[in-house]
């Protein structure tokens, strides 16, 4: 199947993405189009599950899952390293299925595909490492005789829920952890990224993943919520927004959750910072994958001392920056997921020079293509602000006391990440106490993950960390065996007598 997907993207077909359900690829449901936000044409096409697949995928998994508990570690990592590997061997040509499917640039969708294999070794290694616990019960008189052991069981039955916007890394990070902690996998793919989704899976099968550990579903809303309230699933993981994300917890009950949800990140330039230099990581990473990530750069508060020198070099970073193609080399920003998306760009910048902020570049369209925007000064009260933009467009404003800017970033419902410009080690400590996020980014902007640290936020941006071995925690629950009249401590409450 990953064959078929490649060289059908090689041709710039329309890459059929079947599910892959009860160990075979195939589906009945109606047909889903996927829309190149470039192409403006039919680049996938993925058949949506029906309620009887649903039914059929959620009880393959159930039954399977005692199977893949008994599976060892060694032979869990051995295949995870294999499917890194193969990811590296396909780098290019997977890089080229997202590009048409979703307009990523090709560079950034070739840096995506490293980063599977890099996810999927990492995967590999926490699956060697899976640890349990002698707890030390003599600590206490009730504990005194005894020993107390725990390790790490599978879960049994996991749901992950991908996003559009980095859907091949973080589907490595959900089906490769689940895998490593030995359980079955239900996947239910975005609709935006059919295609991408299924060559993930494939490769996994062709790396030797047994067919029982992984059920594959296409469709929307519905088919999500279907597999959120099935009885079989033991936990969910999903990635998307918050909106989505509370709509997955009501369906999902009392079940275990970990969500990874929006963001309005905010980044500050201290008169200490380099003023020139903050400016180029932050136009990079503020207009990376046309700012659809939950990351990245939004707001950005330069010292006002520094204010006008940042913006002017942002300014003609952002100006450098090629907007076009995503399947040329040369090109820096692609397309946004549809056209909807990038009308949102319009409509809030548009809404921000009203409230009498300035645009200094951007503030337009072609279809899905929304040119990097750049808001300078906007009030606390407009959109840009206040709510996460997922697009390519960032808000920069001036200024004044460190304590208060600190106030302005956590005025946001969102808290995951922050970057901070300054090598004032108490401003640094001051900043990781207060700000209300998951991670703080010294010396770099709030758009910065390596896969192997735990990623998540706090307020509306959920809860639970992502990385392999984070997630390897909630895929997985602990379980505890006493032993009574045994130790492996001291039981004498009596102390040693000296020889007279």
């Amino acid at each position: 199947m990953l064959q078929d997907l490649l060289k059908a993207a090689d041709a710039a077909d329309t890459v059929e993405a079947l599910p892959f359900l009860s160990g075979s690829w195939g589906g009945e449901g109606p047909p889903q189009e996927r829309t190149g936000p470039y192409l403006r044409r039919t680049v996938s096409r993925a058949p949506t599950a029906t309620a009887g697949e649903i039914d059929t995928a959620v009880a393959q998994a159930g039954r399977y899952a005692k199977q893949m508990a008994d599976l060892a570690p060694a032979a869990r990592a051995d295949i995870l390293e294999s499917a890194s590997r193969n990811a590296t061997a396909h780098r290019d040509r997977l890089a080229r299925l997202l590009a048409l499917e979703l307009g990523k640039p090709l560079r950034d969708s070739r840096t995506e595909i490293d980063r599977v294999a890099s996810t999927f070794a990492v995967c590999a290694a926490e699956a060697r490492r899976i640890d349990g616990e002698n707890l030390p019960v003599a600590g206490w008189d009730t504990g005194i005789g005894n020993t107390a052991l725990t390790y790490r069981a599978p879960a049994g039955v996991a749901l992950a829920i991908t996003p559009f916007n980095a859907p091949a890394n973080l589907l490595a990070h959900k089906l490769g952890a689940s895998f490593a902690a030995g359980n079955t996998t239900l996947v239910k793919a975005p609709p935006q990224a059919p295609a991408t989704s299924a060559a993930v899976v494939a490769l996994l099968l062709d790396s030797g993943m047994p067919h029982q550990a992984v059920q594959l579903l296409h469709g929307g809303g519905e088919v999500g919520a279907a597999l959120c309230a099935a009885d079989e699933v033991s936990v969910i993981s999903f990635t998307g927004s918050a909106a989505t994300g509370a709509a997955v917890a009501r369906a999902a009950g009392a079940k275990r959750l970990a969500l990874e949800l929006g963001g309005n990140a905010a980044t500050v330039v201290c008169q200490d910072a380099d003023a020139g230099a903050a400016a180029q990581v932050c136009a990079r990473t503020g207009y990376s994958n046309s700012g659809q990530s939950c990351i990245s750069v939004q707001r950005v508060y330069v010292h006002r001392s520094r204010y006008t020198e940042f913006l002017d070099s942002f300014t003609a970073a952002v100006d450098a920056l090629v907007v076009g193609d995503p399947l040329l080399e040369s090109t820096d920003i692609g397309s946004m997921v549809d056209e909807n998306a990038a009308e949102r760009v319009v409509a809030w910048s548009k809404e921000a020079q009203h409230l009498g902020a300035g645009v200094i570049r951007g503030g337009t369209r072609d279809g899905a293509t929304a040119a990097p925007t750049i808001v300078a000064n906007p009030p606390a009260n407009a959109s840009v602000v206040v709510n996460e933009v997922f697009g390519a467009l960032v808000a920069v404003m001036p200024y004044d006391d460190f304590d208060t800017v600190l106030e302005q970033c956590n005025t946001s419902r969102y808290g995951l990440q922050a970057g901070l410009f300054t090598h004032d080690l108490t401003r640094i400590i001051t900043a990781w106490r207060r700000l209300e996020v998951g991670a703080l980014i010294v010396n770099g902007s709030s758009n910065f993950r390596l896969d192997h640290v735990p990623f998540g936020g706090v307020k509306d941006s959920g809860f639970g960390r992502e990385a392999p071995r984070w997630l390897i925690d909630d895929y997985s629950v602990v379980k505890t065996l006493m032993l009574r009249g045994l130790s492996v401590w001291g039981d004498s409450r009596e102390l040693p007598k000296e020889n007279s």
